[in-house]
């Protein structure tokens, strides 16, 4: 008698490599998270004022300048260019809109300082991609020219918009609802969607991804990697350019030293928060991840009356701890 019972497919078994993968994908997901649900609950249970609105509205305010910068960065990391003149552009960008805000509103000086920002960072982007210049050293002797071009503007001192505009030039720092988080706040979250939006729907995100993970396959698959690189310098000096009107409508002036080493800590959350070093991988939401992160130590710090030079040790352990993590599970995945 023939037996006719189909056979049953051997269940695959995962192999060694597989399951290392796995394991690797599960730290870079979930790692940040869990460490800041850690630290969420330490500081809920040290201090009575950790959790109250106030203190929650002023975390999601504090993180604005650094998170949108962030996001620019993240971008161009994971395209495998860096960005070292975020603050400059942010400087000269602001500048301009306080001038220009000074003969034409505040509308059109706003405008100017996002035209600006997005010119500058297509400048960078040229250099980068057109002449070959590495982008660590185009951006970081960009950013000596850019900051040189805020003293030369300035002439070395605050310049501020007139006395009857500085309420309408200080509107990006008035509570809104829902919420009542600042418009600073709401800007940030705005850029956190955009941009997630570009990395993570459309084509243009596919092909950063592609030409951080190995430009020269990209290329042959008919990607144009200087115009991926050179779209997201652009967008980095536009996102530069939101954060320099924000740090403005604060202090309701502009500076040539607006700024200084925002792109050092923008890089550094971004790093935190998971994305490659190396590029072609990361996310906007840990992006979002490694600014709050961040701002956690420096709230909690704050919060406790502890000596803020720890903080600085405490934040450069953490950066150097998150690029080793990454150096680890890159090589276990190979």
């Amino acid at each position: 008698m023939t037996d006719t019972t189909p056979a049953t497919a051997p269940r695959s078994v995962p192999s060694p490599q597989g399951r290392r993968a796995d394991r690797s994908r599960l730290v870079r997901d979930y790692g940040i998270v869990f460490s800041i649900a850690i630290l969420v609950v330490l500081l809920s249970i040290s201090t009575d004022t950790f959790l109250t609105a106030g203190n929650l509205r002023n975390l999601v305010d504090q993180m604005a300048v650094v998170g949108i910068v962030a996001c620019g960065a993240t971008l161009c990391i994971i395209s495998g260019v860096f960005d070292l003149s975020s603050s400059a552009m942010l400087a000269v960008s602001a500048i301009t809109g306080v001038f220009v805000t000074q003969s034409f509103g505040v509308g059109a000086g706003f405008l100017a300082a996002i035209v600006v920002g997005g010119v500058l960072g297509l400048v960078n982007g040229l250099v980068v991609t057109g002449i070959g210049v590495h982008s660590f050293i185009a951006t970081l002797a960009s950013s000596i020219v850019f900051r040189g071009v805020a003293v030369l503007l300035t002439g070395g001192s605050i310049v501020y918009p007139l006395t009857n505009q500085m309420d309408s030039f200080r509107v990006l720092n008035y509570q809104v609802n829902p919420g009542g988080l600042t418009l600073a706040s709401w800007t940030f979250i705005a850029v956190l969607a955009v941009t997630w939006f570009l990395l993570s729907r459309t084509t243009f995100g596919r092909e950063l991804y592609a030409v951080g993970g190995n430009a020269e396959a990209a290329r042959l698959s008919g990607i144009s990697v200087a115009r991926v690189r050179i779209l997201a310098l652009v967008i980095s000096g536009i996102t530069a350019s939101l954060a320099g009107l924000i740090l403005a409508s604060r202090g309701g002036s502009a500076q040539a030293s607006l700024g200084s080493g925002l792109e050092l800590t923008a890089i550094a959350a971004t790093v935190v928060g998971g994305t490659s070093i190396m590029g072609g991988e990361g996310a906007i939401w840990r992006a979002g991840a490694g600014v709050l992160i961040l701002q956690l130590f420096s709230n909690g710090f704050n919060l406790l009356g502890w000596d803020t030079t720890y903080q600085q040790v405490l934040t450069g352990a953490l950066i150097l701890i998150a690029v080793s993590v990454d150096q680890v599970l890159r090589r276990r995945r190979r």
